[in-house]
């Protein structure tokens, strides 16, 4: 039990740290009172630190576009989990009862590294399978009070991806590129010509870099609950940690590159990255930079509050500088 309490405070932990800029050193994370009520079983304490994305397909083709098409669900008076689409990386659930209650899902697979997330009431909600074929188990919970939550449903299912790249070209509910048109139509504009996925990812990376810069006063005040809305963060050339690695993630998966959105450490200090997939290499894990003979570690944030100097990219470059933890 002690472990199982031990694992959400560490999603909760790193999230927090990824909505407020990356940039906290391990000394700071400190404990974050989160653990399991020991009586009723079925009842959980859950810190708020987690995210969620009520999908809304508007810039995706159809065959990207994440579907509830009821085939394989469980379902009760107050929720529905729909796992029907497992095979192409990821699960939906929806609360059906009209509800002010907060409410939460926790996704667990093979590497059982729990993953938490927010959801809203009468939403179809997407997560993604990130741990790939193996086990997983979803639970919703709703709040019953103060930071204590029940379990209302709970599924477990067995997922043989039919993709292996399938959780990390759909969006998700950190990269939500399914109503960014003008983030769409902005990576369509770079890569157009491109066929090669690190052209694309070298077009990508360099506009990002150069577009967008670090808004110190939106790390201070980012709220938990937080998702980067793409467009905006497109229009207003500014971001934290968070927006530029989702921004550079979904414009990569929107034109075919695979693309994950890492949480972990770069060093002592809590941040995110991407990593992406060629036919050539395999998984580059945090590349995007390249020197004109090599491709480096990348960490878009770094790379561009640094100016691109010569320090940043050697320390985005030594792979032995990031620890992955959590991955979307």
């Amino acid at each position: 039990m002690f472990k199982r309490v031990l694992s959400l405070a560490l999603v909760a932990a790193f999230l927090l740290a990824l909505l407020s800029g990356c940039g906290r050193n391990t000394a700071d994370a400190g404990g974050s009172g989160l653990f399991l009520n020991p009586v009723p079983v079925e009842e959980v304490e859950l810190d708020g630190e987690a995210v969620a994305l009520a999908a809304s397909p508007a810039a995706v083709g159809t065959f990207l576009t994440p579907d509830a098409s009821g085939r394989l669900t469980a379902q009760n008076a107050k929720a529905v989990i729909d796992y029907s689409n497992t095979g192409d990386g990821y699960v939906m659930v929806r609360y059906t009862a009209a509800t002010q209650k907060r409410l939460k899902v926790i996704v667990q697979g093979p590497t059982e590294v729990k993953y938490q997330y927010n959801v809203n009431w009468d939403e179809w909600t997407v997560f993604p399978l990130s741990d790939g074929n193996g086990q997983y188990e979803v639970t919703v919970y709703e709040n019953t009070t103060g930071s204590k939550y029940a379990a209302v449903l709970s599924k477990r299912f067995s997922v043989a991806l039919e993709d292996e790249f399938a959780p990390f070209l759909r969006p998700n509910q950190y990269v939500n590129y399914t109503d960014a048109a003008a983030t769409v139509a902005k990576a369509q504009e770079l890569t157009s010509g491109k066929s090669a996925p690190l052209e694309k990812v070298a077009a990508v990376y360099e506009y990002v870099v150069s577009h967008l810069t670090y808004d110190r006063q939106k790390a201070k005040s980012v709220q938990s609950g937080y998702l980067p809305d793409l467009d905006a963060v497109l229009q207003a050339g500014t971001g934290i940690c968070f927006d530029y690695a989702a921004l550079m993630a979904a414009m990569l998966r929107c034109q075919g590159v695979p693309c994950k959105l890492v949480v972990g450490y770069a060093g002592t200090a809590y941040h995110a990255w991407i990593s992406v997939w060629t036919e050539e290499a395999g998984w580059i894990e945090g590349v995007v930079y390249f020197d004109g003979a090599a491709w480096q570690r990348m960490d878009p944030t770094f790379a561009s509050s640094g100016n691109s100097s010569a320090a940043i990219m050697e320390y985005i470059g030594d792979g032995s500088n990031y620890t992955a933890k959590y991955i979307y």
